[in-house]
């Protein structure tokens, strides 16, 4: 079986599955092994080392002849040239994020990209559609990250969008497997994205002390911060997490200092580890091609058992 949807033709990928941009961690080695399986990768730029970021695009082109994107996160990205930087890289894919999505989705159509813009809820998507993108990915909240600090469940959010709006979704936050995707088709998707199974996975160059982390946290083993400031955040419970849980007075971005101390250097105090709720499903390190392809199976088994017991 395979799939075959609007994504699928859009992306020109065989299995309708994203990786997430995590920054400093969507690089060439993992975005390279989710392309070679037949998904889409995606380059970060949320880390601002643009100089880096083209380095690292060149040698996607190296480790795969697939498709793969690239993610532009305003927030975080402020560099006036951004756009142009994207478009000389040769991408065809690029998904924005944390920002208007009126800001750069013409030029960057204007330059023939496919624009997804990512969204937390129903009035983001809206203006996003009004800005005319290509797609959405409609991001619960219980996925790791920069979140809306007024988080919706991918469970009521993407019905909810995709009862209102006809483009493309790719749905993100929970997905770790065929299940959990045939669940976000059913509600409305064409695609999903993951990113804390990705965090995990073996060639994700996180440290293996955070991996660790994420195979042994139970599913209460996150936590929701910054609410009260912006962007909210949900990162895997520590002891620095926890004593910022409930933290009102000051914006906890501040303790993202010493970020690389924790991604590569295993320190989990020094920084925050933004990790998703689905950590408590996950149970072991292993192979991109082997995730990715154990969700492509389970995928059309769930889909075909559902038919027999009910059609």
């Amino acid at each position: 079986m395979q799939f075959k949807n609007r994504i699928t033709e859009l992306l020109g990928v065989e299995i309708p599955l994203v990786q997430a941009p995590m920054g400093w961690i969507a690089r060439s080695p993992l975005a390279s092994a989710v392309s070679n399986s037949g998904a889409l990768g995606i380059i970060e730029t949320s880390s601002g080392e643009l100089d880096v970021i083209r380095e690292e695009i060149i040698k996607m082109r190296d480790l795969t002849d697939k498709p793969f994107g690239v993610n532009i996160a305003q927030a975080f990205v402020r560099d006036p040239k951004i756009v142009q930087f994207v478009i000389d890289q040769g991408v065809r894919f690029v998904t924005t994020s944390a920002g208007n999505p009126q800001r750069y989705t013409q030029e960057l159509k204007s330059a023939g990209l496919t624009v997804f813009h990512v969204v937390p809820s129903l009035d983001a998507a809206l203006k996003a559609v009004d800005a005319g993108v290509d797609g959405l990915v409609v991001e619960g909240g219980e996925g790791g990250g920069f979140k809306n600090p007024q988080d919706v469940s991918t469970m009521v959010l993407l019905p909810l969008i995709r009862s209102k709006v006809d483009v493309p979704i790719i749905a993100a936050g929970g997905f770790i497997d065929g299940a959990s995707m045939a669940a976000a088709f059913a509600l409305g998707a064409e695609a999903v994205q993951m990113g804390t199974r990705m965090v995990s996975a073996a060639e994700s160059p996180v440290h293996e002390n955070w991996k660790q982390a994420i195979i042994n946290a139970k599913e209460t083993d996150t936590v929701f911060l910054n609410r009260a400031h912006s962007p909210a955040l949900r990162a895997l419970r520590t002891e620095k997490t926890t004593r910022l849980e409930f933290e009102t007075e000051k914006n906890v971005m501040a303790e993202f200092g010493q970020a690389l101390e924790l991604y590569f250097g295993g320190d989990m105090e020094a920084s925050i580890a933004l990790t998703g709720q689905v950590a408590g499903r996950i149970d072991s390190v292993r192979p991109v091609a082997d995730v990715i392809a154990e969700v492509k199976a389970e995928f059309f088994a769930t889909v075909s058992a559902l038919s027999k017991q009910y059609l």
